[in-house]
């Protein structure tokens, strides 16, 4: 590893899957970690994860959705490091649960719901981010702060047979338009904002996803780079780039990490001479 988040603080939202892995390479680069997640549990066991690495890392267990939430998380991370050079925000997921699906089929409070678990919590811990990085000193590359939000490839490359998601779709979608305001509001005073977007990922979200058979196999054809399924590590490869020096000029971007699943196509049953 490079050693390029050395004296590097960075908040994670999240603690399991993408988030798990991200704060697990960023501690072997360097990074000083902390975790802000809904289940104490699941803080605890990357924080000790993290430190049997040699690095710092602090934990707060807290819902990101309820009001006051996300400067709670901002504040304990400052009271633990003194500052956030970058933040990953990973928390949310699916809103099956609250009866996401088509649009003609969504409760209201359904789609409710699944945007506040998903861009609601963001907003909150984005804004309260923001406001500790405006006032920091700015780096070697003029960087104030750094912050990588959460899309889907769904946003874009809707999958109507197998993830007929609108609500979940609609908040990665205003995830990346915030993102892109924010990085151009911010741009001036060294704040840095991208947004990524994974597609079909081996986590605890896809649970139901990867125990399906027709969901494999069609990972297994859409998502050819992978073969399937695509790893958490994968993604945190990417995420870590984007919050590192490395990507500096980077900002109001969106890095689709997807194995090629927005440009595959479905096999043909006879697919005839390759010409």
């Amino acid at each position: 590893m490079t050693g390029r988040f050395l004296d590097r603080v960075c908040l994670i939202t999240g603690a399991t899957g993408i988030a798990g892995a991200t704060a697990r390479r960023l501690a072997a680069e360097g990074a000083t970690v902390f975790v802000a997640t809904r289940t104490a549990a699941h803080g605890l066991e990357l924080v000790e994860d993290v430190r049997r690495a040699g690095r710092p890392a602090e934990t707060l267990a807290v819902d990101l959705v309820l009001p006051g939430s996300g400067q709670l998380a901002v504040d304990a991370c400052v009271a633990a490091f003194g500052r956030i050079d970058a933040l990953f925000n990973v928390a949310g997921g699916s809103g099956r649960t609250f009866g996401d699906g088509p649009v003609h089929e969504v409760p209201p409070d359904g789609w409710d719901a699944t945007l506040d678990l998903n861009a609601r919590s963001l907003f909150l811990v984005c804004g309260a981010a923001i406001r500790v990085m405006l006032v920091q000193t700015r780096d070697a590359d003029g960087c104030r702060g750094a912050i990588l939000n959460m899309s889907s490839v769904l946003t874009r490359h809707p999958s109507p047979a197998h993830f007929p998601t609108h609500a979940y779709a609609a908040s990665k979608g205003a995830i990346e338009a915030l993102s892109l305001a924010m990085a151009a509001r911010y741009v001036a005073d060294g704040i840095r904002v991208n947004a990524i977007a994974p597609a079909l990922t081996r986590t605890p979200m896809a649970g139901r996803a990867a125990a399906d058979p027709a969901t494999v196999a069609y990972a297994a054809w859409k998502q050819p780079l992978a073969g399937g399924f695509i790893e958490p590590a994968d993604i945190a490869a990417a995420a870590a780039f984007l919050l590192s020096g490395d990507a500096a000029r980077i900002t109001g971007q969106t890095l689709t990490v997807d194995g090629g699943f927005s440009i595959s196509e479905a096999p043909q049953l006879d697919e005839g001479p390759v010409r």
